[in-house]
């Protein structure tokens, strides 16, 4: 892939290789005419006035006749040196002015690259728009998936198979990988690494690059994918079965949806009210994307009777991606649930063990090798003597009334990983159940609310996924309290991303507000479900990348 940087270089070389022809071909010229004239002159004084020649007496003559034709000979000579040595002082010149216009890391600064500013506005564009292309693509993915060995309309789905689906599914997987090397090469340039000017714009080129790269794998394979899902065979083929499944997975969330409901009355019962804050409004949420889902089937078997397959196909889409969405806000309040149990089962042990590495940070002063031997003793008495008060606060909460229980287990690690060493492994459990918590919770604001939530959330997102799951060899080289220290740092990054990401949405507002918006268009359009934010909605978001992603143009129905 050539760079931007390269595309953009201008091509003024040949200017200063035209002067330099002139050059010498203008001292080349004044050389022959001198030499001309010289000759000219020479044969003139050999004749007489009359026109006749004229004899020379004796050797003096011709002597003086060889004198005077050698020396018109060296001025010529004279002037093409002087124009050989013109053109390589404007060679060498040019050379040093080359040298000049450089970064301070060596690098030429050429007048057509983007300015700093710039680049880094389309890096974030394009990590933003990237983020998006593998969103889609893993939700439309998702219905595909559910064909393989299930049924749908009414027939075995014996024609697709997981050797048809894997090649879509590793591309993505591909895709992914480049998206979360530009992240995380993002977050390091947000930390000022690098510090050198020319090192951080290659640094910005690489984010576009990856994130670029990311799109054209999905482009890639768009065309096959389309083959694959078979939606222009119509009702009797791909197109009715794609339907079977999303009108499947249609009915079996609306029919959670009371439950969800039930469910966020019971545990605002239950616990502080900020335990369920994450989740408020999600059965809402919900039931308007299922709204605008009903519509939009409707629209696709309408279309499809009609052997509108093109039009049914865009309004499937734009119905699968309403359907993930409702998935979504319906999955956060079950596993919200699930990990308030799981927080309120563990905040007993997790007091326990905090007080056991309170007492191994009073014990002796640590050897070499050993945790804290590069904290000073004042510093760790200090952290011995907050983590106390945290954990005599979170005792008295637990005793005193409903309380959060995510909050108050996030309270006791984060108040003593400082002072912490790792003996204790309910805390590192404790803290990998708030992380995920976070993280989730964090994903799915930006799943929802794609059209909205710009780069900075998206990329803090992404660091604290990378220190949730590190690589498989990274637990062998991990200490316990290394181990600690990523996973509260994973839990602080996802929930500033959450925050960010809420903040995103406020100041984006709502993207319809002229009155005439139908039921539901709004949250798809803020979804990210349809890619623009006109009164009509736009084409549907689907597998593919920044060429093919809207490629099912069908105009949704006000």
């Amino acid at each position: 892939m050539t760079s931007s940087l390269i595309r953009g270089r201008p091509r003024r070389g040949a200017s200063h290789i035209s002067v330099r022809v002139v050059h010498a071909l203008v001292g080349g010229v004044v050389g022959v005419v001198w030499l001309v004239l010289s000759g000219v002159d020479i044969e003139s004084e050999g004749r007489v006035a009359g026109g006749a020649a004229r004899p020379v007496a004796g050797g003096v003559a011709q002597g003086e006749v060889g004198e005077t034709s050698a020396a018109d000979l060296v001025m010529p000579m004279l002037a093409v040196v002087a124009v050989v040595v013109l053109a390589g002082y404007g060679f060498l010149r040019r050379r040093r002015r080359a040298r000049g216009r450089t970064t301070p890391g060596g690098a030429p600064v050429r007048g057509g690259e983007p300015e700093v500013g710039e680049l880094d506005e389309r890096a974030r564009a394009l990590l933003v728009e990237a983020d998006d292309w593998v969103r889609a693509g893993r939700e439309e993915l998702g219905f595909v998936q559910e064909r393989v060995g299930g049924v749908g309309g009414g027939r075995p789905q014996a024609a697709l198979g997981a050797a048809d689906v894997e090649p879509f599914a590793e591309v993505l997987r591909d895709a992914e990988a480049e998206l979360a090397v530009a992240f995380r090469m993002r977050w390091q340039y947000e930390g000022g690494v690098p510090g050198e000017a020319a090192a951080r714009r290659h640094v910005l080129a690489g984010i576009v690059g990856r994130s670029e790269e990311a799109g054209r794998l999905l482009d890639g394979q768009a065309a096959a994918f389309d083959q694959v899902r078979g939606l222009e065979e119509g009702l009797g083929g791909g197109l009715g079965e794609a339907l079977a499944v999303a009108e499947g997975r249609f009915r079996e969330l609306a029919g959670r949806t009371g439950g969800a409901d039930a469910a966020l009355r019971a545990l605002g019962g239950r616990y502080a009210p900020s335990a369920t804050a994450a989740v408020a409004g999600h059965v809402e949420q919900a039931k308007d994307r299922l709204v605008f889902a009903t519509a939009r089937l409707n629209h696709a078997r309408q279309s499809a009777d009609l052997g509108e397959n093109e039009r049914a196909a865009g309004h499937l889409r734009a119905a699968e991606g309403a359907i993930a969405q409702a998935a979504v806000f319906i999955d956060g309040i079950d596993r919200l649930a699930g990990e308030l149990a799981t927080a309120a089962a563990m905040i007993p042990a997790a007091l326990t063990g905090a007080e056991a590495e309170l007492a191994g940070a009073r014990g002796p002063a640590p050897r070499v090798g050993e945790a804290y031997v590069d904290v000073p003793p004042g510093e760790l008495r200090a952290r011995v003597g907050h983590a106390d008060v945290v954990l005599a606060v979170a005792r008295q909460e637990l005793t005193s009334g409903p309380y959060d229980p995510l909050d108050l287990l996030r309270r006791i690690v984060h108040g003593v990983q400082p002072a912490a060493a790792g003996r204790a492994g309910v805390i590192a459990a404790a803290a990998l159940v708030c992380a995920r918590s976070a993280v989730a919770g964090a994903d799915d604001v930006v799943a929802t609310h794609r059209a909205a939530v710009g780069a900075e959330p998206r990329t803090r997102l992404a660091e604290a996924r990378r220190l949730l799951t590190p690589p498989a060899s990274a637990p062998a080289g991990r200490s316990p309290r290394k181990e600690l220290t990523d996973l509260v740092t994973a839990d602080t990054l996802a929930q500033q991303a959450h925050d960010l990401a809420e903040q995103d949405i406020r100041t984006h507002g709502h993207p319809i507000d002229d009155g005439t918006n139908a039921i539901g268009l709004a949250g798809a359009v803020l979804g990210g479900v349809l890619l623009d934010g006109d009164r009509n909605g736009g084409p549907p978001a689907g597998f593919g990348g920044p060429r093919t992603r809207g490629r099912r143009g069908a105009t949704p129905t006000s």
